[in-house]
């Protein structure tokens, strides 16, 4: 009887390290091919059940900290973007300033070129 009990517990380890390995070789074939990994996903890929990722805990942390990767990536992305764009519209504003600058000063020039050629037509006449 203890023959019996022995074969089964060796096949369930063998099932379960099959399992294991065909859910860490999706995790790999799916971060190869660039996609999000996730429950699904993996669970897409490997066709092993959701629940059995869920509940085996090497898997779950293996997905979650790929997931978590996934989200500091798209993070850092973000928080590039956004300083990107805070930085543009600094940019953006200090030309604004520089161009008024230069209007304000091309007008004067231009009052000045006026006025000397008032003097010169005056002193002609």
């Amino acid at each position: 009887m203890t023959d019996n009990t022995k074969n089964l517990e060796a096949g369930w380890k063998k099932r379960s390290e099959d399992a294991k390995t065909k859910a860490l070789k999706a995790i790999a074939e799916i971060k190869a091919s660039g996609g999000n990994v996730n429950f699904n996903s993996v669970h897409v890929e490997s066709g092993l059940s959701k629940n059995y990722l869920y509940t085996n805990d090497e898997i779950r942390t293996a997905i979650t900290m790929e997931r978590n990767k996934e989200k500091a990536k798209t993070a850092a992305y973000h928080k590039k973007y956004d300083k990107t764009s805070k930085s543009k519209d600094v940019v953006i504003e200090s030309k604004d300033k520089y161009i008024a600058k230069l209007q304000a000063e091309n007008d004067a020039l231009k009052k000045e070129i006026n006025q000397l050629r008032v003097m010169i037509y005056e002193k002609h006449n």
